[in-house]
């Protein structure tokens, strides 16, 4: 937050910024109460990301109008589990914000897209049904500033397909990996990995998996060191953490 403040106040010193410009980009700090919502306008200069919105259980109006707001404070703004109908209210009328809606992992990113990367976030998950919350985690990562790559459907069922990106594991500066059903690829990864490791619990799989918990537990009890695990379908969460790590250590 401190450097945040002092770039602002550069600025204003090199007169790329109008003292009253300056002090219009303050008025919203620290939060922006909208009524039903509280905007915490100041995270971005604490945490280097914009709050995020998580649309699921909120009215589309509501969304809609967090999100439009962000983007008015930010440039930016990422939401999590967004329905078409909001991608469609931000598509249409005189009020259209350029947006990439993802439909797959439900992720809507409104306005200008992070043009600076730095490090590699690799997004593996075990099979075809485990992409929507690979999906989730891997634009995340892409939101918050970091460089993505992905590989999808190498699950431990046929490993020479997981082996075969040992040249990825191997630059990765942190790895997401989704896996449903009995969760194992987590751990095999993380023993052919020299980076941190963020395991993905998801609720694909039969009965006994009871929705991703099953999952859950074998990723908490993982024998390979380096696994860290988010909760069940929390795509987000790990891609978050992935872009903070691989931000950090990553190359320039």
């Amino acid at each position: 937050m401190r450097a945040a403040l002092l770039s602002l106040m550069n600025k204003v010193r090199r007169k790329k910024l109008t003292p009253e410009a300056a002090m219009k980009q303050l008025r919203w700090m620290p939060f922006e109460d909208m009524g039903f919502a509280r905007l915490d306008t100041h995270r971005e200069m604490r945490t280097a990301m914009p709050e995020v919105v998580f649309c699921e259980g909120k009215t589309v109006d509501q969304a809609e109008a967090i999100l439009r707001r962000l983007v008015a404070r930010h440039g930016r703004a990422l939401g999590t589990r967004a329905s078409e109908e909001l991608c469609h209210r931000f598509t249409s009328g005189p009020d259209r914000i350029i947006i990439d809606y993802e439909k797959l992992s439900r992720t809507l990113v409104a306005g200008r897209s992070e043009k600076k990367r730095r490090g590699l976030v690799a997004v593996l998950c075990a099979g075809t049904g485990d992409i929507p919350v690979a999906e989730e985690a891997a634009r995340t990562a892409e939101f918050a500033g970091a460089g993505v790559k992905r590989s999808y459907d190498v699950g431990v069922a046929g490993l020479h397909r997981l082996l075969s990106n040992r040249p990825l594991i191997s630059r990765a500066d942190a790895l997401v990996v989704a896996a449903g059903m009995e969760g194992a690829l987590p751990s095999v990864v993380g023993g052919l990995a020299r980076c941190p490791v963020i395991a993905v619990p998801t609720s694909v799989g039969y009965g006994a998996s009871f929705r991703g918990l099953a999952a859950l537990l074998a990723m908490l009890n993982s024998c390979a060191p380096g696994v860290a695990v988010v909760n069940i379908d929390n795509g987000f969460g790990a891609g978050y953490f992935a872009a903070m790590v691989a931000r950090k250590g990553g190359r320039k």
